[in-house]
């Protein structure tokens, strides 16, 4: 054989000197940083074990809770999502969820927020103002009125905004 059809030996493979790093790149972006955790754990409510013996699983940690809350909250997704994610089970975090919305965790994040924010940038309080009316409408008319006659409108067409008539394309018996 020679030295062209050979084929040439692999170099020796090189172990790695550090463990990889466990990272979902999907929810990396997600997580709560160390600075925003170290302002938002003390406004968590403290964990009650309500086993009967005292005993039972370990306690998720609140930080992976929060991270998938979060992830949840940020993407739209279901919380049915999350199983496919390393954050958390999401039974685990939809109990955490409604837990921390009894207690008014998230009005005191925002509060949090709120505070950090003006401490940093500054809140101009002075051109806030809040718009809102406490009076019922005055043609608002009655809760319970009939709806009202639309004689153009037939069974199975819509008005469009332009004023003609589009027919469903379905045929009518």
């Amino acid at each position: 054989m020679s030295d062209m059809t050979k084929p040439k030996p692999l170099p020796p493979k090189v172990k790695r000197e550090r463990a990889r790093t466990p990272n979902n790149y999907t929810t990396t972006g997600f997580r709560v940083s160390d600075e925003l955790w170290a302002v938002l754990e003390p406004l968590l409510p403290q964990a009650v074990n309500t086993h009967r013996f005292g005993g039972g699983r370990p306690r998720v940690p609140d930080r992976r809770c929060a991270d998938a809350i979060f992830y949840v909250l940020r993407t739209g997704c279901q919380w049915e999502g999350l199983n496919q994610t390393e954050l958390c089970a999401k039974s685990t975090a939809h109990d955490r969820f409604q837990h921390w919305v009894e207690a008014g965790v998230f009005l005191k994040f925002w509060q949090a927020g709120v505070e950090r924010f003006d401490d940093l940038k500054g809140i101009d309080w002075a051109w806030l103002s809040m718009d809102g009316a406490m009076t019922k409408a005055p043609l608002g008319g009655e809760k319970n009125r009939m709806e009202p006659h639309r004689p153009q409108q037939t069974g199975g067409e819509t008005q469009s905004a332009h004023g003609r008539t589009w027919h469903s394309g379905r045929t009518r018996h």
